[in-house]
């Protein structure tokens, strides 16, 4: 049953979600609704044709930083030096170039101008972070997400150079400030480093405890 959310502040339990992980559909992106939903395992994930729709997948792609997997190749690439790693410098800039990255098997984007709008919010409140890649001063690569406690639900990344979105998940990891980056859906790219798959429960357990811990 997909549910139908109203001006409340509220959500179904996630468990309830639809196979493919469709929990809700329609309210806002206001700070409160985004910050509630991530709280509880929930994130919106649309486009401009459809209303706001919000899933709480069945499983949970996530990776713990001490099962991150870092290639000969990267490691080398990190010691040369190359890239200048910077955080929540522009994030703007990071969440325009995720919106208009062209990925395989994807026709369009889900990161909406609403949602671009709704995001900076977020990160002019604390809540959302960038991670910024520079390959001679030019923006190369970057990720941003939600900090929930000690987990970090990374929305989106982008690379216009080789190995720069993966110079900025291996900083944010390196960072110690998580516990947890929820990578939400699969690639083989987050698996290749360490990625796996854990149950809803799982990672609604952790979510919490991690949020309790902050």
């Amino acid at each position: 049953m997909i549910f139908r959310l109203d001006e409340r502040l509220l959500f179904p339990d996630p468990a309830l979600a639809e196979e493919d992980g469709l929990l809700a559909i329609g309210g806002d992106l206001s700070v409160d609704r985004l910050l509630l939903a991530y709280r509880n395992g929930i994130f919106p994930w649309y486009s401009d044709n459809t209303p706001i729709l919000w899933y709480s997948p069945n499983e949970r792609f996530v990776l713990f930083p001490n099962e991150i997997k870092i290639s000969k190749s990267m490691r080398q690439v990190l010691r040369s030096g190359r890239f200048k790693v910077t955080r929540n410098t522009c994030f703007h800039r990071v969440i325009d170039a995720c919106s208009t990255a062209k990925r395989g098997g994807q026709d369009g984007t889900w990161i909406t101008a609403d949602m671009k709008a709704a995001y900076l919010q977020l990160h002019l409140l604390g809540h959302a972070h960038s991670i910024e890649v520079w390959d001679n001063n030019q923006l190369a690569g970057g990720l941003y997400g939600v900090a929930v406690g000690k987990v970090f639900c990374g929305e989106s990344m982008f690379s216009r150079v080789s190995n720069a979105s993966k110079t900025a998940l291996v900083s944010l990891i390196q960072s110690g400030e998580y516990n947890l980056i929820d990578c939400q859906v699969y690639t083989e790219h987050l698996e290749s480093m360490g990625a796996r798959m854990i149950s809803r429960n799982d990672y609604m357990h952790e979510l919490r405890n991690m949020h309790l811990k902050d």
